[in-house]
């Protein structure tokens, strides 16, 4: 789906068709944003013939999955990140940013949803006349996307939170549910890295000035978006630290509790194994042996059996083995 909104000073309008789109890209005193929501391979190629975007940034936008990076054309800058969509699972974002032009490709993820821009639209709008160029623009879209990672990383946070009541009010439980659940959680949190870590170092290069289309009035807000993703990237970091720690912890809870089950039965061992001894030497076949025809033989036997469990057992209680 293919969406054309032109900004000219206190007005905006929308535009349909590549046609009209070039034309108000043309009017040099227009801003024009082009959003195209889980695009076809049509409306693309339209959109990238009329603008003249490079076939390498093109092809990257076909393929999925690219890291978020940002490459610099002679027409135009590609930028490509990833924001959080309405189901909280993460969607890549492309970005051709132009002299006088914004063109953002939102792709969906495997649920289906996207990156919603309907508060970014309205924002922008309220405080366009802060600043009046393309990089404001951006740093509506890539604000709104950053503080999106806030979300997740709380996300994350509780659910490790959950995992640790878990873990050391009631202890691991013997299905290895909880295992999983570590393991799924940092996995999550290892992917959530891998795609907003690289996410800084694009943040760097739109504040050195690299992208010659973001007026240097937008760089004082491209700041605060990357103090922002700062604090993220330290928020994803402590987690992992606190994931290693938790990991840890219910291997070493895991391990103790099989120590006391190995204790238990080596107590249990102990105890039947000497009562096992008399019966063996008594039950033996030997027509000479000692007070094998003696008339309380028996009940001795059972007697020594008893004193010597019973002896090893509170032993064994008494060193809390048992």
């Amino acid at each position: 789906m293919l969406n054309a909104t032109v900004y000219n000073g206190e007005t905006s309008w929308l535009v349909a068709g590549t046609e009209a789109i070039s034309s108000a890209v043309a009017d040099e005193s227009n801003l024009v944003w082009v959003d195209l929501c889980g695009p076809l391979d049509e409306e693309l190629d339209a959109i990238a013939e009329g603008l003249d975007l490079h076939e390498l940034a093109v092809e990257d936008v076909r393929k999925h999955g690219q890291r978020a990076k940002l490459d610099r054309y002679p027409l135009h800058a590609f930028l490509v990140a990833y924001a959080r969509a309405a189901d909280g699972d993460m969607c890549e974002v492309d970005f051709f940013i132009g002299p006088n032009w914004l063109v953002t490709v939102r792709e969906t993820n495997d649920h289906g949803e996207t990156f919603s821009i309907e508060q970014v639209a309205h924002r922008y709008v309220q405080l366009r006349k802060l600043d009046t160029g393309v990089g404001f623009l951006l740093y509506c879209l890539l604000d709104d996307l950053v503080d999106g990672y806030f979300a997740e990383a709380e996300q994350a946070e509780d659910a490790l939170e959950v995992i640790e009541e878990t873990l050391f009010d009631v202890g691991p439980p013997p299905d290895g549910t909880l295992q999983q659940e570590l393991l799924e959680l940092r996995r999550s949190l290892i992917t959530f890295r891998r795609r907003v870590v690289p996410l800084r170092d694009v943040a760097l290069a739109l504040l050195r000035r690299e992208v010659p289309w973001v007026e240097e009035a937008a760089i004082v807000y491209l700041e605060d978006v990357f103090d922002h993703l700062l604090r993220v990237i330290d928020q994803i970091d402590t987690q992992r630290e606190l994931m290693g720690n938790v990991v840890d912890a219910s291997l070493a809870l895991t391990s103790n509790r099989m120590n006391e089950v190995m204790k238990k039965m080596t107590s249990w061992g102990a105890i039947l194994i000497v009562a096992t001894l008399i019966a063996g030497i008594y039950g033996m076949n030997f027509t000479d042996m000692p007070e094998l025809h003696w008339r309380f033989g028996y009940y001795g036997a059972l007697g020594m059996m008893l004193v010597t469990t019973s002896c090893l057992y509170l032993y064994f209680r008494r060193k809390k083995w048992l």
